[in-house]
């Protein structure tokens, strides 16, 4: 090719150059054009599901959709009975439970030995525990991070349901045991270059506001106004916030649940508050973030909801979060400057013990932003904390649950109670973060345990591990249950205590500890397998940090002279709380729960379900799995619970190294006890424990005089709890004493 050539072919690639822009354009306008006929045909289809003798079939036929295009627009017009739709979700929750390893049957090989027999200890094995803290010091007075949508497990709320201790229809459920071979070294590893790693940036604050939707009133900075709501849809939300006060950035709800109006239109809480956080506006639209879920901008919950908005001018441009003060302390009956002095009391401890403390959206991130600033920067751990292979991080999901939920029937209790006496476990977890599991665990097989020494045996029930164990309640046994017994239903625990009743589980080093060495009857337990892990302290510097804010806001709650001052300082104190509760929930790293919205008519993402829709978007929830998270260690969430649980049962009052005090369900009398609620007691009668206000400690929350009947159910239960919270309250009104 020569120079006159080669110039001619250029011209010539510069014209077909210009005529393939033009054509792209007229490919683009026309997509567009499509696009906007294809959502009017969707939002049409689902108008058309607004009228009762709908068809799938004749609508699909007028639409020129398949049916199965039309039933993911319009989920109302799925022809698929409902008995079949509902076996069919029954069989997938049975295939995805069967997926799971489960151990093998319980009958025992005649050529070797499966289980070793625990030694049954005496009472004066020591058991390592939390020295007691120092009194702490007296106190003088002087939020840019995407949720990542993961449902941490959380202490059983006031609705959770409940496992009677009485025996149950439910039927016994397999956990995954570890599996032999090469399978099995995958237990005993961690994820290859996921670690836990302290930043090297400080967390961006965000423009916060605090309004009561009941009364318009908001705070922000130092001023209140009162606004004018309108229906209280978000953008009438953000509108009038945003017009008091520009550049919001983060919206709390104090007061009025605007995503509960209109409520009784739908069958379920959860479809009202899609419908609410989707609700149409001119002037605002999701913000989608950014990441592999960027539709995930909402999180439909029934009572904490998070909404995020972007203006549709500029929807890539700075977003607003709506949220939920009940993330972090209960606000009921407080006004708007008493929640806000609350954040800022708040902050201010937090700044006492991290210098570069920022309030984030929840409590969950900011424990866990707190906490990656207390890796260590010297010594083994320097170089961060290593992740869970994945499948290891499922067997604790699996079998780790979390507090313990139940209520004892009659005959094992009197029908007429003659007084049901609460108790609660102050900042109870908080107790249990001075060791935790590192590092890679070693695994344990019954062979292994059984050629151990008893000291050796003794040292490793002690030490940070998690045991796959056949247990035998024993003969004469007339107190509660020691440990949890998985049975089928959405990891549904019970405690048996019925004499000579076997069942084989997984717990922690503590529990099973207890069941052998506790002062009634040991009970008989055979080790079939464990994981034995490094003793660590990746969380004590964490839990102290947090314990001091924490104790600096409880007794500025009391000595400060300003009513307002107290109830803020005593919210901020319970705002602590939660981020130790929920940074450690953070922790377990459960399989994901991704939440987003679709525009109608566009494909949704695969393995969806559908909570509800508009006329413009279809909203959708969907299982995530397990996410490369630096931050994952079930392993410490584990191992926490498993030691609250335990304390619940015994608990150890120390003075330095003298054990001067024992408390918990174990030192009540038999038939006493009615109720286990995560991290507290009812009983028939007060007990003789000690409070000193430390963490741990048994506070006296409430009285109820007898006779009482004995309750039948949870929600009687908690109707009996607030009558016994209020009486005690009143009483102690009338003597001008204390919870004691």
């Amino acid at each position: 090719m020569d120079r006159k050539t080669y110039t001619a072919e250029l011209a010539g690639l510069r014209e077909l150059r210009a005529e393939i822009t033009a054509a792209e354009k007229a490919v683009a306008a026309a997509q567009k054009e499509l696009d906007k006929l294809t959502a009017r045909r969707a939002r049409r289809v689902a108008g058309l599901a607004g009228y009762e003798g709908a068809k799938a079939d004749a609508v699909a036929k007028a639409a020129g959709l398949s049916v199965g295009d039309v039933v993911r627009i319009a989920p109302l017009l799925d022809p698929t009975p409902a008995a079949v739709r509902a076996a069919k979700v029954d069989d997938q929750a049975a295939a995805a439970g069967a997926a799971a390893p489960v151990p093998a049957p319980e009958a025992e090989p005649v050529d070797e030995p499966t289980a070793a027999v625990a030694p049954a200890l005496t009472r004066p094995v020591p058991v390592p525990e939390q020295p007691a803290p120092a009194p702490a010091a007296p106190v003088t007075e002087a939020p840019a991070e995407v949720e990542d949508q993961a449902v941490a497990e959380k202490p059983a709320p006031a609705t959770a349901p409940v496992v009677p201790a009485a025996p149950v229809a439910a039927g016994p459920r397999e956990l995954p045991a570890l599996p032999e071979g090469p399978a099995g070294a995958r237990f005993e590893a961690v994820t290859t270059g996921l670690v836990s790693k302290r930043p090297n940036f400080t967390q961006q604050t965000r423009s916060t506001v605090f309004l009561d939707a009941a009364t318009g009133d908001l705070a922000v900075r130092d001023r209140v106004v009162r606004l004018d709501l309108g229906a209280r849809t978000p953008g009438g939300i953000l509108d009038a916030v945003l017009h008091a006060a520009p550049g919001t950035e983060r919206i709390y709800i104090t007061a009025g649940a605007p995503w509960h109006d209109g409520a009784e239109r739908y069958s379920t809480l959860k479809d009202a508050v899609a419908a609410w956080l989707n609700t149409p506006s001119e002037r605002w639209t999701t913000a989608v973030g950014a990441g592999r879920d960027k539709l995930a901008g909402h999180f439909v919950h029934q009572r904490q909801p998070v909404g995020r908005y972007a203006p549709t001018a500029a929807p890539d441009g700075g977003s607003t979060e709506i949220r939920s003060m009940g993330e972090w302390f209960d606000p009921e009956g407080t006004d708007v400057v008493t929640c806000r002095q609350a954040f800022t009391l708040l902050w201010q401890a937090l700044r006492r013990h991290w210098d570069d403390a920022v309030l984030m959206g929840s409590p969950s991130q900011t424990g866990r932003d707190l906490w990656s600033r207390t890796i260590p920067t010297t010594g083994k751990w320097a170089g961060g904390y290593p992740v869970l292979s994945e499948e290891l991080r499922g067997l604790l999901h699996a079998t780790g649950g979390q507090g313990r939920t139940e209520l004892i029937l009659p005959p094992r209790v009197p029908e007429q109670l003659p007084a049901l006496v609460e108790y609660d476990r102050t900042f109870a977890y908080a107790k249990h973060l001075w060791k935790s599991p590192v590092g890679t665990p070693r695994r344990i097989t019954a062979a292994a345990f059984a050629a151990m020494t008893e000291q050796e045996q003794t040292k490793a029930l002690m030490s940070c591990s998690h045991w796959n164990v056949r247990v035998t309640v024993p003969a004469g046994w007339n107190h509660v249950g020691l440990l949890p017994a998985p049975v089928t239903g959405d990891r549904a625990w019970v405690y048996p205590s019925t004499p000579g009743e076997t069942f084989v589980t997984w717990a922690g080093g503590a529990e099973v500890h207890l069941a052998l060495a506790n002062h009634l009857t040991p009970w008989r337990i055979e080790v079939l397998g464990g994981l034995l892990f490094e003793d660590g302290k990746p969380l004590d510097e964490w839990g102290k940090r947090l314990k001091a804010a924490w104790a600096d806001l409880a007794n500025l709650s009391r000595i400060h002279g300003d009513e307002r001052q107290r109830t803020a300082a005593h919210l901020a104190s319970r705002a602590v709380r939660s981020v130790l509760l929920f940074g450690l929930g953070g922790f377990a790293q459960r399989p994901r729960l991704v939440s987003g919205t679709t525009p109608v008519g566009e494909t949704l993402p695969a393995g969806v379900e559908i909570l509800g829709q508009d006329g413009q978007v279809v909203t959708w929830q969907r299982q995530a799995g397990f996410s490369r998270d630096p931050y994952a260690h079930p392993e410490w969430a584990a191992y926490v619970w498993s030691g609250a649980r335990a304390a619940l049962l015994d608990m150890k009052y120390r003075q330095g190294k003298e054990v001067i005090g024992h408390a918990g369900a174990l030192h009540a009398k038999p038939g006493t006890v009615v109720y286990f609620g995560t991290d507290g007691i009812a009983l028939t009668e007060r007990q003789p424990w000690p409070y000193r206000g430390e963490p741990g400690d048994y506070l006296l929350k409430g009285h109820l005089t007898g006779p009482v009947a004995h309750p039948q159910s949870q929600e009687e239960y908690l109707k009996l709890r607030g009558l016994g919270r209020a009486e005690l309250a009143a009483a102690q009104v009338a003597t001008g004493g204390e919870q004691r």
